[in-house]
């Protein structure tokens, strides 16, 4: 099958590999659309140990089942992998299984292909007037929803019904979208690159530079010091911070300030299965948009995809892959 490779520090290949062999309890998928996410673009840039290189990136898969009693089954992937049996998995919080995997880091290659294996547990079906493209963004969507609904829970009843979400890429757009869904009705994005701010605006968002007066909830969608920062500054006493990014390890919290005010913060990964069901059927419901900002392009254009996205010259928040154009 063709893969799109990461080979090395902002070098990928498209090329020949060999296909997956399913596992008795896995199906054998063939990708119809796959997402770009930031994690891809961190070990493109050679920032995650967790993906070294060679190593096929690609997470946010959607595409269809083939052979077995389910060939031809439409799905959206789950592409976290865990043992359903500890306790974190018992307890509904599957994100947090200590032996769990997911495709695009190591041992699982991931979906820049047009093939891959999942178990059925990891499959959501796609209703036929839902188009696979749309379907893919349920992984980004559910980081998002994860995020905002642990953020929501751990916010005061009687605060203000404001969010600001630092980040205006895929993952920032979506914790908009899942705010609004969760009854959040002002929602502030803060996004520095002017092209994707225009491009933020167009979609009807309320998109600007800076942020000038504090919220009862900030998403830290970024991850980075300056953008922890940002939402140390930028969350209101009792506020809550959620953060999603994973940009730098360290640095950029004000501990005094989020001590003295109280403010909450809660680091947030991945997402629940139970998370990343309700995101999929808010997507089939329309509940979050008619979520047409994306740009798609073929796999094997995915090399130069990367390097737009690191060149900073995507409007759009997400670039979505087509193994088979």
């Amino acid at each position: 099958m063709k893969a799109l490779v990461y080979e090395g520090v902002e070098t990928l290949g498209f090329r020949d590999v060999a296909g997956p062999v399913p596992a008795p309890d896995e199906h054998l998928i063939k990708v119809e659309a796959v997402g770009i996410c930031g994690s891809d673009m961190h070990a493109y840039l050679g920032h995650d140990a967790r993906r070294p290189a060679p190593l096929i990136l690609g997470h946010e898969a959607a595409g269809l089942i083939i052979g077995g009693a389910k060939d031809g089954l439409r799905v959206t992937v789950n592409p976290l992998v865990t043992c359903g049996v500890c306790p974190a998995c018992s307890a509904g919080r599957e994100n947090l299984c200590p032996t769990r995997q997911i495709i695009s880091m190591q041992p699982r290659e991931g979906a820049f292909a047009q093939y891959i294996s999942m178990p059925m547990q990891n499959l959501v079906e796609v209703p036929q007037d839902v188009p696979l493209t749309k379907a893919s963004l349920a992984e980004p969507l559910a980081v998002s929803w994860h995020a905002v609904r642990l953020a929501t829970e751990a916010s005061h009843p009687l605060a203000d019904r404001r969010a600001l979400v630092i980040g205006g890429g895929a993952i920032g757009l979506a914790a908009a979208l899942a705010l609004r869904a969760m009854n959040i009705a002002e929602v502030t994005i803060v996004e520095p690159n002017e092209t994707r701010r225009a491009f933020l605006k167009g979609l009807g968002e309320t998109a600007v530079s800076e942020a000038t007066e504090t919220f009862p909830i900030v998403i830290d969608a970024v991850g980075y010091r300056a953008t922890r920062a940002s939402a140390s500054a930028m969350a209101e006493p009792g506020g809550v911070i959620a953060h999603v990014g994973l940009g730098e390890d360290s640095g950029g919290l004000d501990i005094r300030r989020m001590t003295l005010q109280e403010i909450t913060f809660i680091g947030t990964y991945t997402y629940t299965a139970r998370d990343f069901l309700d995101t999929s059927q808010a997507i089939f419901d329309g509940r979050l948009g008619p979520l047409d900002w994306f740009e798609k392009r073929d796999l094997s254009e995915g090399a130069q995809a990367f390097a737009d996205l690191r060149a900073g010259v995507v409007a759009a928040p997400k670039i979505i892959l087509d193994p088979w154009p």
